[in-house]
């Protein structure tokens, strides 16, 4: 896709992922806010990865600096395990590579960091990703179930 770049997120794209969030991706969890996401690119500035089309689609869309945020991927790496997070395409532009896209530039980063192997956050009920990280050669982990405690107050 030749209109689209690959670029780490910094702070100043925090706003307009946070947006972009609430309307590609499915759901959202304690941590998606400003707050949490400022912590990441503190911790490590390259995890999210940004698809951006140099020429959006249309006027009016909530756009960065340098074209629409068109898709989003966390490629956590904490030096045992890669970990993806976030993988969320503009409902849009679906079908068009863009998932792929930024899951290749998150493996080559894990592969640069000495990561491997990747796994995946994936809704139970997100029945289209499920076939998107089928595609891309991820397979579920049947026998783990995720266990979950929030730390705030």
């Amino acid at each position: 896709m030749s209109d689209l770049r690959m670029r780490a997120a910094t702070p100043d794209d925090l706003d307009t992922v946070l947006a972009f969030w609430r309307s590609a991706a499915e759901g959202t969890s304690i941590s998606d806010d400003r707050d949490g996401v400022e912590r990441l690119l503190a911790r490590d500035p390259e995890a999210l990865i940004l698809a951006v089309a140099v020429r959006p689609l249309e006027r009016g869309r909530e756009a960065g600096k340098d074209g629409e945020l068109v898709g989003t991927v966390i490629a956590g790496f904490d030096g045992w395990r890669c970990h993806l997070y976030r993988l969320a395409v503009h409902p849009e532009r679906r079908r068009q590579g863009i998932g792929s896209a930024l899951l290749a530039a998150a493996e080559e980063r894990f592969a640069r960091l000495g990561g491997r192997r990747g796994d995946a956050m994936v809704l139970t009920r997100n029945e289209t990703a499920h076939h998107a990280w089928r595609a891309a050669g991820y397979t579920p982990q049947e026998q783990w179930l995720r266990w979950v405690k929030p730390l705030t107050g």
